[in-house]
């Protein structure tokens, strides 16, 4: 019996789709394939699958955690491509968590919520 899992994807809704792929790839993410309704974007070897789906009862109190290397440079990086401005969405200042982890949290379009955090 072989029961190795591959991975993981989440599917992330958007409530205006193309706005929502368009913050993505902004962000750094490449969208690998996009077709009735699913885009498949990809960072490396982590990945998701933004659905086109208006529906708030798959928003309520989404979050997402994404566990990166340095996160000053994604918040620079989130700075300077100027996200919160480009896309109204809010982006929280950086802070140490009791459990160890250095994040902030940014919205989506959708109001998606990531936690971009770092291990301390």
């Amino acid at each position: 019996m072989n029961l190795g899992i591959i991975e993981i994807k989440a599917f992330i809704p958007a409530k205006n789709f193309e706005v929502s792929k368009q913050f993505y790839q902004d962000l750094g993410f490449k969208k690998k394939s996009d077709g009735d309704g699913i885009a498949y974007f990809a960072f490396e070897e982590v990945s998701f699958l933004l659905q086109d789906c208006s529906q708030d009862a798959h928003l309520a109190k989404l979050e997402m955690h994404i566990l990166v290397k340095n996160v000053d440079d994604w918040y620079e990086h989130i700075k300077d491509k100027q996200i919160s401005e480009k896309f109204s969405v809010t982006v929280s200042d950086i802070e140490i968590q009791p459990w160890r982890m250095k994040e902030f949290i940014l919205s989506d379009p959708s109001g998606v919520i990531w936690r971009v955090a770092q291990n301390i």
